[in-house]
């Protein structure tokens, strides 16, 4: 799991140092008073490095995956009531009026 946290934020201080280097090269175009059409080669192949990486310690370091079993005692409703018809949730909404009167006009 160290190695692959460790990857993680290599990536991730790849995208950043991508984005530093962006805005660089955005600036030098500025000064050369020339148009910005995307980012140069180099810049694309350390954000796809970087994701990669990223994206490697996002499945790796979580841990191993376990499966969901339905039939586990642990994944019944069993605090709900029997007639879910009246139950009241209450929430921001009812601030807001109930008329739901609205008219299109064309």
């Amino acid at each position: 799991m160290g190695v692959d946290l460790l990857l993680g934020v290599l990536g991730g201080v790849l995208l950043a140092y991508a984005a530093y280097c962006t805005i660089q090269y955005r600036a030098v175009l500025k000064i050369r008073e020339e148009e910005f059409a995307g980012p140069p080669a180099e810049v694309l192949f350390e954000i796809f490095i970087g994701l990669a990486l990223c994206f490697w310690a996002a499945l790796r370091v979580p841990g191993k995956y376990l499966p969901i079993l339905p039939d586990s005692k642990e994944n019944r409703l069993v605090s709900l009531p029997e007639n879910q018809d009246f139950m009241i949730f209450n929430h921001r909404g009812k601030v807001f009026p109930l008329d739901l009167d609205l008219k299109h006009e064309s």
